[in-house]
Order: C-alpha cells, then sequence, then structure tokens
C-alpha cells in the first residue's frame, strides 16, 4: 500500500518528514506510530529514531506476511532499513492480529489499522496527535490507504500535515 521511492526522491522525502518534525518539536517525550512499510513510513520513523522519539510500529499482518506485501518487494535496502528499525531500542513492533485478534469478516486489514494507529495515538491524548502524511492527494489507494488515515485523523482529533508529493517532486 506504500509506494517506495528512487534514491533521489527517497532524499527529498527524507528532508521533508524531518523538517517537519523540526517544525513540530519532536522529542523524546513523544510517541510516533507508523505502519513499517517502505518508502514514507520507513522514512518517518528514521527520523523519529534520530530525535529519540519512542516508535510503534504497527503491522497488519504477521510479519512474514507483512514483508512481503509491504517492504520486500521493494528491495533488499527497504528490507534492511525496516529491520534496522525493528532492531532499535525505542522500537516496539506490534502485529494485529497478535494484539487484536483475527480479523474480523469483511473486514479490511489496512483500515484496521489506520484505525488501530489512530485509537492508539489518541489514548495518549486527542490534543497531541499530529499525522504528516507524505501524499499526492490522490484517492487511488483504496480502503485503508492515506485518504482513509488522513480524513479520519480530521474527523477524530488531531492536526493532519501533508507533504504534497506533487509540489516536493
Amino acid at each position: 500500500r506504500s509506494s517506495c521511492f528512487s534514491s533521489t526522491i527517497t532524499s527529498i522525502a527524507a528532508r521533508a518528514i524531518a523538517a517537519r518534525l523540526d517544525e513540530l518539536r519532536a522529542g523524546p517525550s513523544d510517541l510516533a506510530i507508523c505502519g513499517g512499510a517502505c518508502g514514507g513510513d520507513i522514512l518517518f520513523a528514521e527520523a523519529c529514531l534520530a530525535r529519540d522519539v519512542k516508535l510503534q510500529i504497527h503491522i497488519q499482518f504477521e510479519e512474514p506476511e507483512f514483508l512481503s506485501a509491504s517492504v520486500s518487494f521493494a528491495g533488499v535496502q527497504w528490507a534492511e532499513r525496516y529491520d534496522q528499525l525493528k532492531a532499535h531500542p525505542n522500537t516496539v513492533l506490534l502485529v494485529q492480529p497478535d494484539e487484536l485478534g483475527p480479523l474480523p469478516r469483511g473486514g479490511d486489514p489496512y483500515e484496521r489499522n489506520n484505525l488501530w494507529q489512530l485509537y492508539t495515538a489518541i489514548s495518549h491524548g486527542p490534543e497531541q496527535v499530529r499525522l504528516i502524511s507524505l501524499w499526492d492527494g490522490e484517492t487511488g489507494d483504496g480502503p485503508g490507504g492515506t485518504k482513509h488515515m488522513v480524513q479520519t485523523v480530521e474527523q477524530h482529533a488531531g492536526r493532519v500535515y501533508i507533504l504534497d508529493t506533487h509540489s516536493l517532486w
């Protein structure tokens, strides 16, 4: 569900994410939550850990299936970056089926993961929820995609900061 980028685009995206985190003064008293997929999720997580932010990675499938669907397909470099994130002492990996039980019939694992991330963030104080979204504004990512997360955060809590990929590259 996440797109992964060329090295030039990766650098641009990483700088934009880092700049937004700096503007928000992210630091050791904060908690970052992401889905751990290649591209924006991993870049966000790396930038948070560089600022000593505590990190929770919420994945929607058991790890081998998640890695195949959301990380490894994009190349070994993304899998290595994911492994480094997971090994960091500030990181907690949470697996949806282990934490929430089996996916209900008819449920979408990506949408459920978005809601799980949001509700976890809200439980730490709705006034503190910030979503940094590296997004092109398109609606083609389906249920549980970026549009769903942006709309859900806007409806329930927090502030949304969209890093528009059309203007970044």
